[in-house]
């Protein structure tokens, strides 16, 4: 294993290289990425709202409001399809959420459905994705008593078409705004996310959201220039304005003040294809009001241009080449299938069909944005001081090599994080740090695995060959059950939570490559040139023959930690956890005083007549800065934003808002089911991997030790009360990962030793397994330990709340491998013979020293 091809050679410094370039523009200043060569990449990684400040909302689509407007349209188009169609009716009624009528001749049964037949077809869902859907579906529920209703396939169709047409309407409104990156998304099937950075006035924000788009239909001025008018050759004509279009670059068009037809009374727009041409066209289609005002101005104006206004920019201008009856028209030009349905979206975006209600709001100020940064870059380089001092300490010239392979595999992860458009946030930060922390463990599981060869007799080659083979398979099944944790959160996490995951998932990537391809070959490097006569060690912290007795107080280590964990489990129930905004719903105010300190008292006094309840205020870090708390409030069920307004119009005169957060009892009530499953689900994939790579015993004692762990964590939440929010949440699922990442080690030499010895008793192989593998415990505990105080001692405020459970969650980590997953093993009544494999040695026997000893085969 330490032969590398030329090729191989190449291409991994071709890598490393890469990497360097690739993460180059996040040390550079602004006029320093714009003079790099074109060859070179300029984009460093975006900075989350939590690093550079900025607004965070979350908005909805009122799925009540949507539906009773889609009826209120169905009622008249009912109308006017059976006065059409000459079928007499009694008044057409709203009932239980369907559109009924009666028939005055029974005769007219059939004639009723056909008219209605445009209303109960299927109509297309989209032309780029194909399929269609019914919107409608009519039944007769009494003899000539005749209901329409709304199909949820119909209404879920009305809800994502809704959220398209919004989002298109929001960019437009948030690039007014002037501000760069903007992020606006899709989220599930009726939600939009708004993040704004830099942004700092969120209630312009809030007001740009809460306009409705004005769509018109205009008629084109074509007796006058609009070239002529645009160059300043002639003014504007009176009753006529200039215009400019969507195209790229713009062109002036001259329309006419005068609105023919409103976007109010469009119902629906769809791409579809032209019946003769086959050429992609749009179908609109307005409401019985807007068809018959179509109607009318079609005849009167066939052959002149018909411009279709969207705030104030022209998106087409077709001309009327015949009157357009019936409330249907189609829009054709040379679209493409893309423009096509980009043009219906951006029509149907003039009307929207409901309210959007803003369930949640973040904002953060750019001083705490600030803050944010300078704390997450000194805990970063501290902590990476921490744990490259310690690997040089630890194993002196092997720990050269380690640090080098920590220092590239965190720029190739910055790299990564730059090449994919990532969004760095403070618990982004904290991955990278964590990353550090966990990356060197891969180095202590081969240097430990070399020692220990070496001691067993092998030579320095055949020692350091052998050292990467075996610790193989151990790396890749300790990383994957992390890399399972960090899936879990990805998906079932949002915002800064999903950016730890991303980048805790591709840490552990660039540590495998890092480890186990970069490091071997410096090892392969320095062992060719050097010749050594000797592995080069560094300090000693577990003296090797090091043989405690584990198993010999597993009782007692079982009797106390069933009653610590019933003790934390209780204590959730009893003392019960500090729960956040996050589950609780409410909002979260950090403000900072402009004077010198804050004024506790007078701001209790202040907001009891605006807030009902309890209202916590509190210092947060300096004397300057309050944080406080309120429950959701009555007021903000008709206005979301109705007691944060208020709060600043009481505060902001002596205090500055660094962050806002406002969160819905929708919100929460979601985000609570999510952590809850997203915990269980982690655990539950991980104890299946685990089952998979070893037996079931080996998956039982893993899956109760990480309970274990998970529940003395969540005992020292209650005790400490910090609050328990979404990066707690992370935190735990950290935890998952890493006790499962040391228990597999523990494991991976249980299963060997158990092949190895086959005739030892089952208490013994696994006090030697553990004491065997009792120095790269320790030693990757302390290097994550060192890593998390450093976040913990440098990263702010915000990031404590993330960091100390998951130093908790490592200490208990430590324990819970050693006493309670390994012992777990012997009441399953494991005995070597249950394990398949070949034994190199049937009487061999551990030596006083800690090895083995080889008797006759």
């Amino acid at each position: 294993m330490l032969y590398f091809a030329r090729w191989k050679t190449i291409l991994i410094w071709l890598a490393v290289l890469a990497g360097i370039l690739f993460a180059l523009p996040n040390v550079l200043t602004d006029s320093q990425r714009a003079s790099l060569p074109r060859f070179m990449p300029d984009r460093p990684m975006t900075l989350g709202l939590d690093l550079q400040g900025g607004s965070y909302v979350l908005l909805e689509v009122d799925r009540a409001s949507l539906v009773n407007d889609r009826l209120q349209s169905l009622r008249d188009d009912v109308q006017v399809s059976l006065r059409n169609a000459n079928v007499g009716f009694n008044s057409v009624t709203e009932q239980n959420g369907g559109i009924q009528f009666t028939l005055r001749d029974p005769t007219q049964a059939e004639a009723a459905r056909t008219a209605l037949q445009g209303l109960t077809s299927p109509i297309s869902t989209s032309l780029l994705a194909g399929g269609s859907v019914t919107e409608t579906e009519l039944a007769e529920i009494q003899p000539n008593t005749f209901r329409l209703t709304l199909t949820d396939a119909g209404v879920n169709y009305r809800l994502s078409t809704a959220v398209s047409q919004s989002i298109e309407v929001v960019r437009r409104r948030v690039d007014e705004l002037g501000t760069t990156e903007p992020v606006i998304q899709r989220q599930g099937l009726d939600r939009i996310m708004v993040q704004v950075p830099g942004l700092q006035d969120p209630a312009r924000l809030k007001n740009l959201l809460n306009q409705t788009a004005r769509l018109t239909f205009r008629l084109v001025d074509v007796n006058n220039s609009a070239q002529a008018v645009a160059a300043g050759q002639q003014p504007a004509p009176a009753g006529s304005e200039l215009l400019q279009t969507t195209d790229n670059p713009p062109a002036p068009i001259l329309v006419q003040r005068q609105v023919m037809i409103a976007g109010d009374n469009l119902t629906d727009a769809q791409a579809g294809f032209d019946q003769q041409t086959n050429q992609p066209v749009v179908n609109i289609r307005f409401d019985s009001r807007g068809a018959q005002r179509f109607g009318e101005v079609t005849r009167d104006n066939v052959n002149r241009p018909f411009a279709i206004v969207l705030d104030d920019k022209v998106l087409s201008a077709p001309n009327i080449r015949e009157p357009i009856l019936g409330g249907q028209a189609q829009i054709s030009g040379n679209f493409t299938v893309q423009t096509a349905n980009d043009l219906a979206v951006l029509l149907r975006a003039g009307a929207l069909p409901a309210t959007l209600d803003i369930i949640e709001e973040r904002t953060v100020g750019p001083g705490l944005g600030a803050d944010s940064v300078a704390a997450g870059q000194n805990a970063g380089i501290i902590g990476g001081v921490f744990v490259i001092a310690f690997m040089l300490i630890a194993y002196g010239f092997l720990g050269v090599i380690a640090n080098i392979a920590l220092i590239v595999n965190v720029i190739l992860l910055v790299a990564v994080l730059s090449v994919l458009g990532s969004t760095l946030t403070l618990p982004g930060i904290a991955g990278i740090v964590l990353t550090m922390g966990m990356a060197v463990d891969s180095n202590v599981l081969i240097y430990e695995r070399i020692l220990e060869e070496r001691r067993q007799g092998r030579s320095v080659v055949q020692s350091i060959d052998a050292g990467f083979h075996k610790a193989l398979g151990t790396i890749m099944d300790a990383n994957i059950t992390t890399l399972i944790a960090a899936a879990v959160l990805f998906f079932l996490g949002s915002g800064p939570v999903r950016g730890f995951a991303v980048t805790l998932a591709l840490g552990i990537f660039t540590t495998i490559f890092t480890a186990l391809t970069l490091t071997r070959w410096m090892v392969a490097f320095w062992v060719r040139r050097r010749r050594p006569k000797e592995v080069p060690r560094g300090y000693n912290f577990i003296p090797h023959g090091t043989n405690v007795r584990f198993m010999a107080i597993r009782k007692w280590a079982f009797a106390t930690t069933l009653s610590l964990s019933v003790l934390a489990i209780a204590s959730v129930f009893v003392g019960g956890l500090n729960f956040g905004i996050d589950f609780t719903g409410g909002t979260v105010l950090e403000l900072r005083a402009k004077g010198d300190a804050a004024d506790v008292a007078k701001i209790r006094e202040d907001l009891s007549p605006i807030v009902d309840g309890d209202i916590q205020v509190q210092e947060f870090g300096t004397p300057r800065d309050v944080l406080i708390r309120f429950a959701v409030q009555p007021q903000d069920a008709a206005n979301p934003q109705a007691s944060v307004n208020a709060v600043r119009g009481a505060l902001a005169q002596d205090y500055d808002f660094q962050r806002v957060e406002v969160v819905g009892p929708t919100v929460s009530g979601e985000l609570a089911w999510a952590a809850i499953f997203g915990v269980g689900a982690a655990m539950l994939a991980i104890a299946v991997y685990v089952w998979v790579r070893f037996e079931w015993h080996f998956a039982v004692g893993a899956l109760l030790a990480t309970a274990h762990d998970v529940a003395m964590a969540m005992g020292f939440l209650v005790v400490s009360q910090l609050e328990f929010n979404l990066s707690t949440i992370a935190a735990l699922l950290t935890i998952v990962g890493y006790s499962l990442n040391d228990t597999v080690v523990v494991f991976d030499r249980i299963r060997e030793n158990l092949r190895k010895y086959k005739k030892m008793p089952i208490a013994d192989i696994i006090d030697l397994s553990l004491n065997e593998t009792l120095s790269r415990t320790m030693l990757t505990a302390v290097t994550l330990v060192l890593a998390l105080v450093a976040l913990y001692g440098f990263g702010g405020d915000v990031i404590r709340v993330f960091v100390a459970p998951m130093l908790v969650g490592v200490l208990v980590g430590v324990y819970s491998s050693i006493f309670i997953a390994a012992p777990i093993l012997i009441y399953f009544r494991l005995r070597p013979d249950s394990i398949k494999g070949g034994a190199t040695d049937e009487t061999a026997k551990p030596s006083p020293s800690g090895g083995a000893t080889a008797g006759k085969a």
